[in-house]
């Protein structure tokens, strides 16, 4: 999973890791932040937010996409990201008509 990410970033206090974000990107046309994540305790001191946008400041054109998972829905629009209703999903092959 991480060595074919094309961009990590890790945030760490005292050496320990507290945040990660892990994104695969053309660096061009977008950067698909695949995972973000931040220790609970860690939460709520602009963690995530500084892991969104030092992987954006790496390739500023590319569009930053991301799927987020149901508990932090709310989170993204509240740090300033736009929500998208054109997104689709294919969970299984045999779905397609």
């Amino acid at each position: 999973m991480c060595r074919n990410a094309d961009i990590i970033y890790t945030a760490r206090h005292n050496g320990k890791l507290v945040g990660a974000a892990r994104s695969v990107s053309d660096f061009s046309y977008c950067t698909y932040l695949s995972d973000l994540a931040v220790d609970a305790a860690y939460q709520h001191q602009g963690i995530g937010k500084k892991l969104i946008a030092e992987t954006k400041r790496l390739y500023p054109q590319a569009l930053l996409i991301l799927l987020a998972a149901p508990a932090a829905e709310q989170y993204y629009p509240k740090i300033g990201m736009e929500r998208h209703n054109h997104c689709f999903l294919l969970r299984d092959v045999n779905g397609l008509k």
